[in-house]
């Protein structure tokens, strides 16, 4: 990492330290609930940004996060067993789910992730003695850490970015590690890469189960954070709203899943002063992004970059090299 983005990152930190000051419940809520979601995208982005891999169930995994939490929380045991668990079973089954990957690829796989996320949003809505059903679960308690309690608003918005932080570290240290390099290889090329020596079974496995297990830290987060949950909150629609995440903030891109799930969660409240013509608005700023970045803001942001730095200039002479 080099000085001038170890600087970014450290002034980032410091205004989201700095955010939620002076804030009222409602507005620190939204941010706590951009951070989660930005975890869930991190999940995402691993699996299709990074791995190429389409996933259409990142909010079931959410889901089965969330109730994994609530249902350990609820009976009287600590917050951290209920999030380890939820990452731990979200990472066994996104491997499960990823054996589908080792046959079909791109909108066929997409189906098996659409349909896996319908299963999953039924079995919450039907069996109600675990889920509660359509009612869902209620009265989730937020964690104490050594007698510091998270009940207020803004003690709870530190302990999501923590939790953020930590999420982030783990992302960059993953896409910068050797498994990071074999995930680009698997989404540019699966033949050339398997050529080089790199297993994809095993990647792609890795690839689904990781990027699930972002999901069920994020679904840990949400159960306090609400502090209700039921089955519509992780429907078909919120899955494509994370995938819209991924793909507004740019896609294999590292920043990408913050600045989509900032876009997404945060951009519409900027926007309720225009009333009833908000989402249309919303909308119509997404599609125009799409249309001409369609590498999401990341790539839009490097475009005007490339075309505000002065290009050199080459010789007519030597553009074909030296003729001899």
């Amino acid at each position: 990492m080099s000085r001038k983005h170890l600087f970014f990152v450290i002034l980032a930190i410091a205004v989201l330290i700095l955010a939620p000051l002076g804030q009222k419940n409602y507005i620190i809520y939204v941010m706590c609930s951009w951070l989660m979601f930005s975890v869930a995208a991190m999940g995402l982005n691993l699996t299709l940004g990074y791995a190429g891999q389409v996933s259409l169930a990142q909010a079931s995994f959410v889901g089965i996060g969330a109730y994994i939490t609530s249902l350990i929380t609820l009976a009287g045991y600590h917050w951290v067993l209920g999030w380890l668990a939820a990452m731990g079973a979200t990472f066994v089954i996104g491997l499960i789910l990823g054996y589908p990957a080792l046959r079909v690829q791109h909108h066929f796989l997409a189906f098996v992730t659409l349909a896996f996320n319908t299963i999953v949003f039924l079995v919450f809505r039907n069996e109600e003695e675990i889920t509660g059903g359509s009612f869902g679960l209620v009265g989730m308690p937020r964690p104490e850490f050594f007698g510091i309690q998270t009940m207020q608003q803004i003690n709870f918005y530190y302990f999501t970015l923590v939790l953020f932080l930590i999420s982030a570290f783990v992302f960059w240290w993953i896409v910068n590690s050797p498994w990071g390099r074999a995930f680009k290889a698997l989404r540019e090329n699966p033949i050339r890469a398997e050529s080089l020596g790199v297993d994809t079974r095993r990647i792609t496995l890795l690839a689904f189960g990781i990027g699930c297990a972002f999901g069920g830290g994020a679904g840990a987060i949400m159960a306090p954070l609400v502090q209700f949950i039921e089955p519509g909150s992780f429907s078909l629609i919120h899955s494509l709203k994370i995938l819209l995440m991924v793909v507004v903030g740019g896609a294999g891109f590292f920043y990408g899943p913050m600045l989509g799930a900032a876009v997404v969660i945060i951009l519409p409240e900027f926007l309720r002063f225009t009333e009833g013509y908000y989402l249309m608005i919303y909308a119509f700023l997404v599609i125009v992004l799409m249309v001409y970045s369609p590498n999401g803001l990341i790539g839009l942001g490097q475009k005007l970059m490339a075309r505000l730095k002065p290009q050199q200039e080459v010789r007519k002479d030597m553009q074909k090299g030296a003729q001899l």
